[in-house]
């Protein structure tokens, strides 16, 4: 028998400004999270269960960027995308263009499990949710209020948001307007993306991750990030499980979940080391982080941004949540 592991994030690059209070409630979202993998892990639960489990309770937390709170496309509406992998065989679900199902990571667990593909996406993946029988809601539920109000703040600055959670009244249209960052050679607000993801390797040793967005606040309508893209945003193999977060299109390019297994594979290095490597030598001037499991019970975090919404436990007893450096 092994060590179980477990890690959540809720999205690399944090507003310095982000008040005290939404800096606690991200805190304790993240504690709740953990604790529930935490349990389900202790009662022999499988790895790929317990991402399910976990990436499920944050996309119905209206605070970070996936299932209620997503961020809203250029039309004012929500399009979601997940995706999950188990590692000990290699298997995978996507889906992109989700309008209507509550848990779009649940959606992509059925594609996993009852599809002969591994990737559905818009009318296609809403129609095999219906043929599935999973729980839907009008597009408005994902709507919140904050939300309407940084897109209004997006569409003023002419701008894709990234930090859709900077407070209203604040400075932040002068952040959107002023910034040297850059996206695919176009000007973008605040680095500050809060997809949410969870990796689990189980007492078996079997690895497993899943991540879940609404994707970027202000986006075009049919934009697909890396969250769904398995191996850029999600990869899952027998050493190691990745989920990652931060700027989509510096993530698929450099085929950043992927590469951490491939480098600890392909270099026979452990896991931070591979991690550490990924971080610093294949998102050339994107921002990003992420988060590992390997099959011997070892959890890492890394980014290079100034800050990750993080929780990791393993099970020895340590646990940590944390957001800066």
């Amino acid at each position: 028998m092994g060590r179980w592991a477990i890690a959540v994030h809720g999205g690399a690059g944090i507003d310095p400004n982000l008040p005290v209070e939404r800096q606690e409630q991200a805190k304790q979202l993240l504690t709740r999270c953990l604790n529930l993998g935490i349990a389900a892990l202790r009662s022999n639960v499988s790895a790929i269960d317990v991402v399910e489990l976990v990436v499920r309770e944050l996309e119905t937390d209206p605070l970070f960027n996936s299932g209620r709170g997503s961020a809203l496309t250029e039309n004012g509406t929500v399009e979601m995308e997940a995706s999950i992998m188990d590692g000990t065989k290699r298997r995978c679900g996507a889906v992109s263009g989700i309008t209507t199902v509550k848990n779009p990571i649940s959606l992509a667990r059925l594609v996993m499990d009852k599809s002969p593909h591994s990737y559905l996406a818009f009318s296609g993946a809403e129609e095999f949710a219906r043929k599935q029988g999973v729980e839907t809601v009008d597009n408005d539920y994902f709507v919140t209020e904050d939300n309407v109000g940084m897109l209004k703040l997006a569409k003023e600055a002419n701008s894709i948001l990234f930090d859709y959670r900077i407070p209203l009244g604040c400075a932040a249209g002068a952040a959107v307007t002023d910034s040297p960052l850059q996206m695919n050679g176009l000007p973008i607000s605040i680095y500050a993306p809060e997809t949410v993801g969870c990796v689990v390797v189980d007492r078996e040793g079997r690895c497993a991750a899943g991540t879940s967005t609404g994707g970027l606040m202000n986006k075009m309508m049919g934009r697909i990030g890396d969250s769904p893209l398995i191996g850029a945003g999600t990869y899952a193999s027998e050493l190691c499980g990745v989920s990652c977060t931060g700027e989509g299109e510096a993530i698929i390019r450099s085929t950043l979940a992927r590469d951490v297994s491939a480098v600890m594979e392909y270099k026979g290095v452990g896991l931070q080391e591979a991690v550490d490597y990924v971080i610093k030598h294949r998102l050339d001037e994107g921002f990003a982080g992420l988060i590992a499991v390997s099959n011997k019970g070892e959890v890492v975090c890394g980014f290079n941004c100034n800050g990750m919404f993080r929780g990791c436990a393993t099970e020895d007893g340590f646990m940590e949540v944390a957001m800066w450096e």
